[in-house]
């Protein structure tokens, strides 16, 4: 309690104590109201004639959002038209396209973002042919190739993290390997593995296989599969049949697909 108060309060009897106190109480809401109201009337302030609103906070409206969905979809990337508002398959679309255009894949859509998406063109393969799929490492993006190098779909992938982890009694390294692979094995739905549960998995060498994944960060994180976003994998998995080609690097080399 105040001092000057507790002087006040020590003078009266017992019955006009409470009314001192309500009295503090009501100085005391008073001068939290005031701070308050200096600090709502500080925030809300209009902006300095010379400084313009943060672009990359500017909230979007419903038809931005399914503007942006429409123009990721039409580019490429995978993501259900049909679909509305910021779902995960939207997330999932911007991450791909964040990491192809080399910007910062936070998967926030924003004013920023939606600029960026107006003005891009369609991912390029890295070679033409016969449909394949090519899955770019150091982007960590994966391309569905049509026939003539026409990308037909983006999705954002995560990798071998490159750490050691120990499996039946073998420590190794968490490393997607390079190269050409073909499809030579799928699994349709679940299935079981040492490392962990695989949906719908394309085994591509050995037991690294292209499957869907619960948990699809922008980093490297797996043990040397390549991760994709679970709302793809079924219909991934129908679009590559067993002897599909499948090229995996992580430079900027152009290498031809075999014939």
């Amino acid at each position: 309690m105040y001092p000057e108060l507790r002087k006040f309060t020590n003078g009266l009897g017992w019955f006009k104590r409470p009314l001192a106190l309500c009295v503090g109480s009501l100085l005391t809401i008073v001068l939290f109201n005031f701070v308050m109201i200096a600090a709502e009337t500080k925030i809300n302030s209009p902006l300095p004639k010379n400084r313009k609103p943060n672009a990359r906070s500017a909230s979007l409206n419903q038809e931005e959002i399914n503007e942006a969905r429409s123009l990721l979809a039409s580019l490429g990337y995978w993501i259900d038209t049909a679909g509305s508002g910021r779902d995960g398959q939207l997330r999932h679309a911007l991450v791909a396209f964040q990491k192809v255009e080399r910007r910062n894949p936070t998967g926030n859509l924003t004013a920023d973002e939606l600029r960026a998406i107006r003005a891009a063109h369609s991912p390029e393969a890295r070679e033409a042919g016969d449909a394949h799929i090519e899955v770019d490492l150091k982007r960590q993006v994966l391309f569905v190739v049509g026939v003539g190098g026409a990308v037909l779909k983006v999705l954002p992938i995560s990798s071998g993290s490159g750490k050691l982890f120990t499996s039946e009694g073998r420590t190794r390294r968490a490393i997607t390997p390079t190269g050409r692979f073909t499809v030579y094995r799928k699994i349709a739905g679940w299935r079981k593995s040492p490392l962990g549960l695989l949906y719908y998995p394309n085994y591509i060498d050995g037991g690294i296989a292209i499957h869907g994944n619960p948990s699809v960060p922008i980093r490297p994180a797996s043990h040397g599969c390549i991760r994709i976003p679970m709302f793809a994998a079924k219909e991934f998995s129908e679009m590559t049949p067993v002897g599909m080609a499948v090229l995996v690097y992580d430079d900027d080399k152009h290498q031809p697909l075999l014939p």
